[in-house]
């Protein structure tokens, strides 16, 4: 199996205007220790990344926005044939910025929705008038002809929320909506007591899949929630299901589950080469090798691509090729990488453990 990097998320920027319960940096105003980089460090990534693949680049943070020079490195990228998008809270935007992402040629934004309220949304990002400004965002992209996609994670704390989450990202008219299942990284470490137990993280799958079966008008994906393509594939032989998952050109899912280190990686504000966002062990670091050398030589990337050497369920699971286990939740939960997925519940035919 080749793997290739199709879709890189780049910390361009640590700081942030929000303090959301599960942020995977720990963001805040300030630099903290992990200051931003310049575009002319911007630049040489750049290059170095368009030497060896064109993968989708997504400018993200903390808040990308709160970088006067966003446009600049999203210009430079578009010009080396990079699909450039970015992802934001929306908090920040206005027509000029709506100006900068078109004149810059950014392809596709990602939101942040929470919630289907201001009061649950507001409290999962920890702001008063977050909702309001990702709201005024959404109104912005659509007056702009911008496309833009919603991103939502849930803990027990907003999953009340996720059909009125779904409806709403359809109402506002975006071109796709991915249900995140929150892995406990970064901020996210203080809500362990939060996250959506095992039993109600297979309710949420068996919904969403009834309800990406009947809709038409929009992507919809779990992320971070890989045994969902076990179950699309089990439905299909229990039921005999007609289930089609939808594409999206920026999508990087399909009908694979953890991607990490196969297809995507993350690039932090320092410079380390993580196999996914919620993922705190780094592959390598860009400002000690290329990216092409810490993509095919990194250990860490290797042992991910292994799916023998998994352990437990997930190594002897029919399904491994198509789902993997969440290697993030696996080490977040067990301290080891390459431990079975915990949240999944399913027994292999030939399990013996």
């Amino acid at each position: 199996m080749e793997f290739i990097p199709k879709w890189i998320a780049w910390e361009i920027t640590r700081r942030c205007n929000l303090k959301c319960v599960h942020c995977r940096s720990s963001s805040t105003l300030e630099v903290d220790g992990h200051p931003d980089f310049s575009l002319a460090e911007a630049k040489r990534v750049i290059d170095d990344i368009v030497s060896y693949a064109s993968p989708v680049m997504v400018l993200s943070g903390g808040e990308p926005l709160m970088r006067d020079d966003v446009f600049d490195i999203a210009k430079y990228g578009t010009d080396k044939g990079l699909r450039m998008c970015l992802a934001t809270n929306g908090a920040l935007v206005t027509d000029k910025i709506c100006a900068g992402i078109k004149e810059s040629g950014i392809k596709m934004v990602s939101l942040s929705l929470d919630g289907d309220t201001a009061e649950v949304h507001d409290d999962f990002r920890n702001q008063s008038g977050a909702f309001a400004g990702m709201m005024n965002a959404a109104k912005l992209f659509r007056a702009n002809d911008i496309p833009f996609l919603i991103n939502s994670s849930f803990t027990i704390r907003n999953k009340e929320s996720i059909p009125g989450v779904y409806r709403l990202a359809k109402s506002l008219g975006a071109v796709a909506w991915y249900m995140f299942m929150i892995v406990p990284t970064g901020r996210g470490e203080d809500i362990m007591a939060e996250l959506v137990p095992q039993a109600m993280y297979d309710e949420l799958l068996e919904w969403h899949y009834e309800m990406e079966k009947h809709e038409d008008e929009i992507l919809v994906r779990p992320t971070c929630a890989p045994s969902y393509y076990r179950l699309v594939l089990e439905k299909k032989k229990e039921l005999g299901d007609d289930f089609k998952q939808r594409s999206l050109k920026f999508s990087t899912g399909g009908s694979k589950g953890c991607l990490a280190g196969q297809m995507i990686c993350l690039i932090d504000v320092d410079g380390n080469v993580l196999p996914c966002s919620y993922f705190p062990l780094a592959a390598g670091n860009i400002r000690e090798q290329s990216f092409k050398d810490i993509w095919e030589n990194s250990k860490l990337f290797h042992d991910m691509r292994d799916f023998k050497a998994y352990k437990g369920r997930c190594g002897a699971c029919e399904y491994v090729n198509v789902c993997g286990g969440c290697r993030a939740r696996a080490y977040a939960m067990t301290g080891d990488y390459m431990a079975e997925e915990p949240f999944c519940k399913h027994i292999p035919r030939n399990y013996k453990g």
